[in-house]
């Protein structure tokens, strides 16, 4: 009986690190695919010279919001930040996300802190 503990013991203590390093590494991959998004969608010559239509700020939160969906990030709009500034013929936009995920494993959880931003 007691082997089999050891056996359990050792077997939780391999897959627990490998289950929330495998969550992790998703979750920054998702992040890394959302600030890509973020700086085409600020970069885009198209939006910039109005090919793309956004005329308000929550134009671009929704759009944001539609693009964290498809990396499983729920955001809601007060964890967007938009910002304009510069001329018409040449607006600076600035996007920028803030947000948790959950991490879950067998008896524990916890969360991890992402931002991501339309500046590389």
């Amino acid at each position: 009986m007691s082997r089999m503990r050891i056996v359990v013991g050792v077997v939780g203590a391999l897959v627990l690190p490998f289950m929330a390093g495998w969550q992790s590494a998703a979750w920054t991959l998702a992040n890394a695919e959302l600030r890509d998004d973020l700086h085409n969608m600020a970069f885009e010559p198209a939006a910039r010279i109005g090919w793309v239509n956004f005329k308000t700020d929550d134009d671009f939160r929704d759009t944001v919001i539609r693009k964290a969906k498809e990396y499983d990030i729920y955001l809601e709009a007060a964890q967007i930040t938009v910002r304009r500034s510069g001329t018409l013929k040449e607006p600076v936009i600035y996007l920028a996300t803030d947000y948790k995920v959950p991490v879950r494993l067998p008896g524990y959880s916890f969360h991890l802190h992402f931002t991501a931003s339309s500046v590389q």
